[in-house]
């Protein structure tokens, strides 16, 4: 549970309660981070809009290669309703989910390309604490994907990590928007496949 609980659909307002119902038609249910920041009307709808703006404005990366370095930021945070968020999102988006499992060995596992091991790499030098990106990595990932893909690809970084953390620090875990999501997170954030 939530170390904040979500607002009740009784008391989101009207305004609040068409959200909700939003939410529920897309995707199955009303996300927690949504309930919770309701609390904060002017942070909901801040969050609210700038999802959906990034949503529209994501058109330049493969979104393959987005997805996998939002769902890499998701498990170097430790976020496991990111986790299972975006696995949902990526098997929606029919994306292969199964190669997720190897997350962690992505620098050497055959389930990724070469292009896809740089983007998670840049991920977490991004997330690390201190970040380690270096000028090679933007160097080679603008080469690769252009300036605008990877100032897309650095936002998108950017904005999960801000998501994943904020979840992690209110204690929101999964919600089960996945049930086929075979990625949890172990000790320290780490991923650990289900048994």
């Amino acid at each position: 549970m939530a170390r904040i609980p979500a607002v009740p659909a009784d008391e989101a307002g009207v305004l609040g309660r068409l959200v909700y119902r939003f939410a529920r038609r897309r995707f199955g249910d009303v996300p927690e981070p949504f309930g919770v920041a309701r609390h904060h009307r002017k942070v909901f709808w801040a969050q609210l809009v700038t999802e959906a703006a990034h949503e529209k404005a994501a058109t330049v990366l493969p979104a393959r290669l987005r997805e996998l370095a939002v769902f890499r930021t998701a498990t170097v945070v430790g976020c496991s309703w990111c986790v299972d968020f975006g696995t949902m999102l990526q098997r929606l988006d029919g994306l292969d989910i199964e190669r997720l499992e190897h997350i962690d060995s992505y620098a050497t596992h055959p389930a990724y390309e070469p292009l896809e091991r740089l983007v998670i790499a840049y991920a977490d030098a991004m997330t690390a604490t201190p970040p380690t990106v270096t000028d090679g990595q933007v160097a080679e990932l603008e080469e690769a994907l252009g300036r605008t893909g990877l100032i897309e690809l650095t936002t998108q970084v950017a904005l999960e990590n801000m998501r994943a953390r904020s979840n992690h620090a209110f204690g929101i875990t999964e919600q089960g928007f996945d049930a086929a999501c075979k990625v949890r997170l172990g000790p320290g954030g780490a991923p650990a496949s289900r048994g």
